[in-house]
């Protein structure tokens, strides 16, 4: 999918290997221990669908979703820390939804940091159950941090 997409200021397309310089250069501000350059190449490879979220051709978030068997997890999501707080998440989560529907998902599964309230209010706000919790997931300045689960059932169509 090379298309451009429009969702009200933003515009969606497909991610790919020569997006991954301005992916770190978000991912290095925007997380104290972030995905490496790698992490994301091999994503892409194993072919994992990476969204990138831009605003007046500049990139300023990207996703990245796994899709199997009637199921999507969401990997990453992440909107510039510079241009959060301003619906921009919102948005790009709602074209997750759309691509694992398209997709032939069901149901959307992710994880997020235990001290991510933010985060955790956007999704519960988006129609996300938690579901379980990953002991000692994430690395942190202080060793490890609890992962929450969270799931999402996909009906009807997202084209908007």
């Amino acid at each position: 999918m090379n298309a451009v997409l429009t969702a009200g200021m933003l515009e969606f397309r497909a991610m790919t290997p020569e997006d991954i310089d301005a992916v770190m250069q978000i991912e290095l501000q925007a997380y104290p221990h972030p995905w490496t350059r790698v992490i994301f190449r091999d994503c892409l490879k194993a072919g994992y669908h990476g969204i990138i979220a831009a605003q007046d051709g500049r990139e300023i978030g990207y996703a990245m979703l796994s899709v199997a068997v009637g199921e999507a997890h969401l990997l990453n999501l992440c909107i510039h820390p510079l241009q959060q707080g301003r619906g921009h998440g919102r948005q790009l989560l709602n074209r997750v939804f759309e691509e694992a529907s398209r997709r032939g998902a069901e149901t959307l599964f992710l994880e997020v940091r235990a001290s991510n309230r933010i985060a955790q209010s956007l999704y519960v706000e988006s129609g996300f159950n938690q579901i379980g919790m990953r002991p000692a997931y994430y690395p942190d300045d202080r060793g490890r941090e609890d992962a929450l689960v969270f799931a999402k059932q996909l009906f009807g169509s997202w084209d908007d």
